[in-house]
Parts: structure tokens; C-alpha cells; sequence
């Protein structure tokens, strides 16, 4: 067998990003790649869903915004009925860099990781690792990311874990591991076993071992916090992203240990077969 075929390729990432702010600056500072003031953003949508997989008592809703520039679509959740219409409009044939500057944080989210998403896309080379999801019901698909996403948690036995964003899927795995959790969520309500759900995660931090969270977390001006927490303390942090799929891998060693990239088209969208993109940050090993 000739070995060069089956060689990993050598990882080529910039620096991690110190906070979501330097990121950004050093977009616009022409790090990575062409001057985001001449990339100009084709096509923005938004994409709203309504859910209740069969066996489960309750439902939920998703809507979020996403920007096509060239073949890369960059995306941000927002909560439903969030997102004034004009928002999309004002998208259209803007520039990166103007973006960047929206008053509203989901576009300001979608267009850098639109841009990232473009320059640096889920690729070996740029440190991903595919994970096909099977085809099937959205339930079915939905437990095969969450044992993705869940699989990127090296916690010991009997350690908590910070869920923030939840999702009965990911719970359900943390369960079938015999992991602990604490549901946080904005919205708050119960779990599907009925459990009370948090709805300040901040407050949760210092009684929990590890975070999982959601990418929603960069839409809602959360992530920095929660960035800044593992760093000081050095606690495992694994972010599951639709939103902002394509940033949160900049962040691996500055706070993130690993990341479960998502991008657009989302496994809720399509029956057929479909994959994800795990990261790890390498000082702590390979994603498995």
C-alpha cells in the first residue's frame, strides 16, 4: 500500500483567537485570507422549523439566519420571531466588513462565520474530522450527532456537566453514559424526564466539571463568559455549533477543547445521509 495516500494531512490554522473581539479584528486586519471589505454576501435567508419527534412529550422551534457568500453559507440561531425581516434585506450585496459592524449581533455572528467558513472550511487540513449521521427520521439523526457531540467529553465517572442549550438528545446520551448534568437554558421549563431546566448558566459554572454547550451561545452574547471561565479554570468546554460553526473552531486552546461543526444544511433538514465535523484541540489529543 502506498502509505502517502492514507497520511493525515498537516493541520494549517492560524493562532487561536484570544476573545471573540480579537477574532474579529484580525478578520478585518486581512489575516486570514482576502480583505472581508471585498467579499460581498450573495444571498441571505432565514430558515424556521417546528419539531416534535415522535415518542417525545414535547416540541421546539428553530430559526436562523444564514448568509451565502460564494459556496460558504455562514449561520446564526436566533430566538423564533427574533429577526426583523428588514435583517435580511440589509444583508444582501453587503460586505463582509460592514457586517462585521451590524447592530445586530446574529449578522454580525453570521457574516464572520460566513467569511470563516469560506477561508478556513471543514477540512482535515484545517484540523476537522468528518462524522457521517445516518439517514433516517430527524429523531434518529438527531442521537447520532448528539453520541458525536457527547463523544468529545473526557470527563471522569461522577463528573457534572454543564449542558447550556438543551437538547434532549444530548441529555439522553449523558444519561446512557451515566454522566450527570445541569440543563440551562433561556427559555428554561423542564427536561424530558423532568428535570428543572437552569436558565443562568453563569450562576451553574463553579458546581459543574465540564460545559457542553450551544453555538447559540455566540448569538446571545453568552460565549465569552463561558470561554473565559474553562480558560481560568481549565474545564473542559465542547461547543455543538450550527451557529457559528466555522468560528468556534478558532478557539480551540484559548478556553474551547473541542468543537462539533455543523454547517448549513442542518441534519433537520434532510432525510439522507448526511456529516458533522469534530475538533479537538490538540494539546489535549485527537478527536476519536
Amino acid at each position: 500500500m502506498n502509505r502517502a495516500l492514507t497520511r493525515t494531512p498537516a493541520v494549517t490554522t492560524p493562532a487561536p483567537a484570544a476573545s471573540y473581539d480579537d477574532l474579529v479584528t484580525r478578520v478585518l486586519d486581512g489575516e486570514f485570507g482576502p480583505d472581508p471589505r471585498t467579499r460581498r454576501i450573495a444571498v441571505a435567508f432565514s430558515t424556521r422549523q417546528a419539531v416534535r419527534h415522535e415518542g417525545r412529550s414535547g416540541g421546539y422551534r428553530n430559526e436562523v439566519l444564514s448568509l451565502r457568500l460564494d459556496a460558504a453559507v455562514g449561520s446564526c440561531a436566533v430566538e423564533p420571531g427574533a429577526l426583523p425581516d428588514a435583517a435580511v434585506e440589509d444583508c444582501v450585496g453587503a460586505d463582509i466588513a460592514r457586517l462585521l459592524e451590524h447592530p445586530l449581533r446574529p449578522v454580525r455572528v453570521a457574516a464572520l462565520d460566513a467569511y470563516l467558513m469560506q477561508v478556513l472550511p471543514h477540512t482535515p487540513a484545517h484540523g476537522a474530522r468528518p462524522w457521517s449521521l445516518p439517514a433516517g427520521s430527524s429523531l434518529r439523526k438527531s442521537r447520532a450527532r448528539a453520541r458525536a457531540v457527547t463523544g468529545l467529553l473526557d470527563t471522569p465517572p461522577g463528573a457534572r456537566v454543564l449542558v447550556v442549550g438543551v437538547v434532549n438528545s444530548l441529555l439522553e446520551a449523558l444519561r446512557t453514559r451515566g454522566m450527570s448534568y445541569v440543563p440551562c437554558d433561556l427559555k428554561g421549563g423542564t427536561t424530558e424526564w423532568g428535570e428543572a431546566v437552569r436558565t443562568d448558566a453563569l450562576a451553574e459554572l463553579e458546581r459543574c466539571d465540564a460545559v457542553l454547550a450551544s453555538g447559540m451561545t455566540l448569538g446571545n452574547g453568552s460565549f465569552e463568559p463561558l470561554r473565559d471561565h474553562a480558560l481560568r479554570h481549565n474545564k473542559p468546554l465542547v461547543m455543538f455549533a450550527q451557529t457559528g460553526s466555522a468560528v468556534l473552531p478558532r478557539f480551540l486552546g484559548s478556553g474551547v477543547s473541542a468543537v462539533c461543526a455543523e454547517p448549513y444544511p442542518f441534519f433537520w433538514l434532510d432525510g439522507g445521509p448526511g456529516s458533522i465535523h469534530r475538533y479537538r484541540d490538540r494539546a489535549s489529543g485527537a478527536a476519536r
